[in-house]
């Protein structure tokens, strides 16, 4: 198997790649890369089996008739959104929501914040793999899914805050957190990447992406049940590790 992990920025010299091929004997960071462009990221996409990608793929379901009706200049559906409680509806997703109260991380609002950006691209980038390779289902039941590196951290046992950004304190942080996961999964040989993934959280993040993306073609996230299912093919759905790190490589260490 392969997994792609993206960490995806609006702009290409923050986007991150990586990929991780396993096999019986255990993983191997494949492929890592900064600095990708859309096309690359479709080629390899067409030569995983998974994909995880850190970017909201979708926009809250309320989102867009707020928009029509503001436009439209039609008051009942905006004033449906009074209030910082019908704000909420707008900024937030419902696997937002529902991450949140699984691991008390609060992800970025696609709709209210810098986030919107790099989603612009993920929508972007989600209809060039439809025309080369068919349309991938929002909630991750195809080969393409949405993926939170912080929160696959925490559910790993892992530090999942304070490694984001270019000060000394965060590179100590983001270092640590690299001892920490090669210790926890000696199965995976990062191949010689070790400082470039110690120098830059945005590739740290990619590798963290496709070792989601395994979980997530074992059948070892959180699945949207049918209270969920609905707005996760719409507006995505983040998938959340169950197991440990270990389930990754069936169980050996």
């Amino acid at each position: 198997m392969r997994t792609l992990g993206i960490d995806l920025a609006a702009a290409t010299k923050k986007t991150a790649t990586a990929v991780v091929e396993w096999g019986d004997g255990g993983a191997r960071l494949a492929h890592a890369s900064l600095g990708v462009d859309d096309g690359e990221i479709v080629r390899l996409f067409g030569s995983s089996d998974m994909t995880g990608i850190d970017c909201p793929v979708g926009w809250p379901d309320a989102f867009l008739p707020f928009l029509a009706a503001h436009l439209a200049g039609d008051p009942d559906p905006v004033l449906d959104h009074d209030g910082i409680g019908g704000r909420r509806l707008l900024a937030y997703r419902d696997t937002d929501r529902f991450v949140t109260a699984r691991t008390g991380l609060i992800p970025l609002s696609v709709a209210a914040d810098r986030l919107a950006h790099p989603a612009m691209r993920c929508a972007v980038i989600q209809a060039k793999i439809a025309q080369e390779h068919g349309p991938q289902a929002r909630d991750g039941s195809g080969r393409f899914a949405e993926v939170y590196p912080a929160a696959s951290l925490k559910s790993w046992g892992l530090p999942a805050r304070g490694y984001k950004g270019r000060g000394g304190a965060e590179a100590e942080q983001l270092a640590g957190i690299l001892t920490g996961l090669q210790r926890a999964a000696p199965w995976l040989d990062l191949d010689g990447h070790e400082d470039e993934l110690a120098g830059s959280d945005d590739m740290f993040d990619a590798v963290i992406a496709s070792l989601t993306a395994r979980a997530v073609a074992l059948g070892d996230t959180i699945r949207p049940d049918p209270g969920h299912a609905g707005a996760a093919l719409t507006e995505g759905w983040i998938h959340l590790p169950t197991g440990g790190l270990d389930a990754l490589n069936g169980g050996q260490r």
